[in-house]
């Protein structure tokens, strides 16, 4: 039988080791360390997150006992006090640049989104991760209340968060949306958070489509009405261009309004789009597929450490979310590379069960059988 590391190490080959030190050259400050590392952190805090370990005590002890099974990754024993002073010290820019190299990683081997059309289909959301601003005072949100924004534009292709950025509470939504650089020809769909005029008339002038949901306070004109199939659902079709004093000045273009009335719920929805190309019934369904970047909001708090912290700094609390983030692009690019039907959820569990294990990764996707795990047949004779 072929030997094999550890899931562990397998999972941490992904991410080129050189590659790894040239990043935390460029992103080091400080001192030199004597024995500690960035990559130490690094094996430290991605343990930690495959694991669902929840403490500095709990990281370190659970290392210390599987160091005979982790001395080939190069990674050093850190204590309590080194981990939690690399967190607080150490450039957290270190894992943003690393998320940017796995992210081209997983882009080289991601599959098409499920729609017909070949533009680019973006989900642009933010959700809020709260904080207690008695232990993260820098976290200014409210009177009484600490937070981080994560912003996330969320690629159909793969569903990779292709646009992350992480800002204070109090930044809103569209002023993070108005600094992101979509392709040309992509479409991008939002919720009403992201409502600004002129970004419309700013997204249309670039050439990237946006679909989102007309305000019911919205003044306009319709200029021309389309016929539509009543049956998917559509109540109308229109083009129309805004009368408000402000709004026109802001926005001095021709849109398309879309109704949408959904069987299941019964809730009727006005979509407003850029895009005059793809059937209404299409642009129905981009907002309806928005709902995904949601899911993933759900996925990471959920299934990785987002929501609790091991440090209280704000580079500590970046570096944990940013190393998340990381984690969460291993997990995407082993679900691409397997070509399996099983879901992010389902493989992170394999890997939580597996994590020490020696034996080859992708058999253990696949679902194959260990060797060593056949019964022997003389224990199973009866005598």
């Amino acid at each position: 039988m072929a030997h094999c590391n550890t899931i562990l190490s397998q999972i941490l080959k992904l991410v080129p080791r050189h590659e790894f030190e040239t990043l935390a050259k460029q992103h080091h400050s400080g001192r030199a360390f004597r024995k500690a590392s960035r990559w130490s952190q690094f094996v430290s805090l991605t343990m930690a997150q495959l694991s669902g370990r929840n403490s500095l005590r709990d990281i370190v002890d659970n290392m210390s006992a599987q160091m005979h099974r982790l001395y080939h990754l190069g990674s050093a024993k850190l204590s309590r006090s080194n981990l939690s002073r690399i967190n607080e010290d150490k450039p957290y820019a270190l894992y943003e640049a690393l998320f940017g190299k796995l992210l081209m990683r997983c882009q080289s081997v991601v599959p098409d989104h499920n729609f017909k059309f070949n533009h680019p289909l973006y989900s642009l959301d933010a959700s809020t991760i709260d904080l207690c601003l008695s232990a993260f005072p820098w976290a200014d949100f409210r009177t009484t209340k600490g937070a981080v924004k994560l912003h996330v534009g969320l690629n159909h292709a793969g569903y990779l968060p292709e646009f992350v950025t992480i800002t204070e509470g109090k930044k809103h939504d569209v002023t993070v949306g108005r600094m992101l650089n979509f392709p040309k020809g992509s479409i991008v769909a939002i919720d009403k958070a992201y409502n600004d005029y002129a970004w419309y008339k700013q997204l249309t002038d670039k050439e990237i489509f946006f679909v989102t949901r007309l305000k019911s306070n919205a003044k306009f004109r319709i200029i021309e009405r389309r016929s539509v199939l009543k049956g998917k659902g559509l109540t109308c079709d229109q083009t129309i261009e805004f009368t408000g004093p402000h709004v026109s000045k802001k926005c001095p273009v021709q849109l398309r309004r879309v109704g949408y009335k959904d069987a299941e719920t019964g809730k009727h929805y006005v979509f407003l789009t850029n895009n005059f190309k793809l059937a209404a019934k299409t642009i129905a369904d981009i907002y309806k597929a928005r709902w995904q970047v949601e899911l993933f909001f759900k996925w990471i708090k959920q299934n990785l450490k987002v929501t609790s912290f091991i440090g209280t700094s704000k580079n500590a609390v970046m570096t944990q979310i940013w190393v998340a983030m990381c984690v969460y692009l291993l997990i995407a690019f082993l679900k691409f590379q397997s070509k399996l039907t099983r879901s992010m959820q389902q493989i992170l569990r394999l890997l939580q069960l597996n994590l020490f294990d020696k034996r080859d990764l992708m058999a253990l996707l696949r679902g194959d059988t260990p060797p060593n795990s056949l019964p022997d047949i003389n224990q199973m004779a009866l005598i």
